[in-house]
């Protein structure tokens, strides 16, 4: 009686296992389909507010520097919504908010130099 048992307990915690694992797959399609259905929101955004050159120049920028291309995207599609834009957006226009978007994440870059003083030789008294 006690194997019926156990098998039945075992029964019992691979369907859970089974019904968690089923669960957890679903949750990561979802996601991945709301990710994906983002990002072609975004790209129809972005296509009706840039002509082809500035598109050009904002996929080639998304290459090298990812973090700025989703900056900018994202102050153009702001601006849109606010109705801030008057038309398509030409290649100067772009390079003209790559330039503010620029000097507002501008980075100063500082060195300081920490001297250690252990056994520095002008500190010791020659007698």
């Amino acid at each position: 009686m006690a194997d019926e048992d156990l098998e039945a307990i075992r029964r019992q915690r691979m369907a859970e296992l089974q019904a968690k694992h089923g669960e957890h797959s679903s949750d990561q399609q979802g996601q991945q389909e709301a990710k994906q259905r983002e990002t072609e929101m975004r790209n129809s955004v972005l296509a009706q507010l840039l002509d082809q050159s500035a598109r050009a120049r904002l996929s080639n920028l998304a290459l090298v520097k990812p973090d700025k291309a989703k900056a900018v995207e994202n102050y153009l599609i702001q601006m849109a919504r606010y109705g801030q834009l008057g038309g398509k957006i030409t290649e100067a226009g772009l390079i003209e908010i790559l330039e503010k978007v620029s000097q507002q994440t501008e980075k100063k870059t500082t060195v300081k130099f920490n001297r250690r003083r252990v056994m520095d030789s002008d500190e010791e008294d020659d007698d």
